[in-house]
């Protein structure tokens, strides 16, 4: 707790620089300049994108994630994703098991 207030201090460094290696989660970012203008070369007007991976490393200065993609739809890739970029972090539950 704060002396000053009832409320409880919160932790030093950004939320993501809290996070566990192996989490699954999904880490929103801004676009690059270059990625802004692709999109919107492409009528997409696309701002931002989600990057949804399991966390290698997480620090003051970004979070490196392994992709997730669903099966058949590539291969994992390692993606850092430096702090100025990064909007918002959630985790995420397992990919839920695939019915049969």
């Amino acid at each position: 707790m704060n002396s000053d207030t009832s409320r409880p201090v919160p932790p030093a460094g950004p939320p993501w620089s809290r996070l566990v290696p192996g989490a699954r989660v999904v880490v929103r970012r801004r676009l690059t300049a270059a990625e802004r203008a692709a999109a919107r070369a492409e009528r997409r007007g696309a701002v931002w994108t989600d990057v949804l991976g399991f966390v290698l490393t997480a620090s003051d200065d970004g979070v490196r994630v392994r992709t997730d993609p669903r099966p058949g739809r590539g291969e994992p890739e390692e993606v850092w994703v430096s702090a100025h970029l990064v909007v918002s972090v959630k985790p995420v539950p397992p990919r839920p098991e695939r019915r049969r």
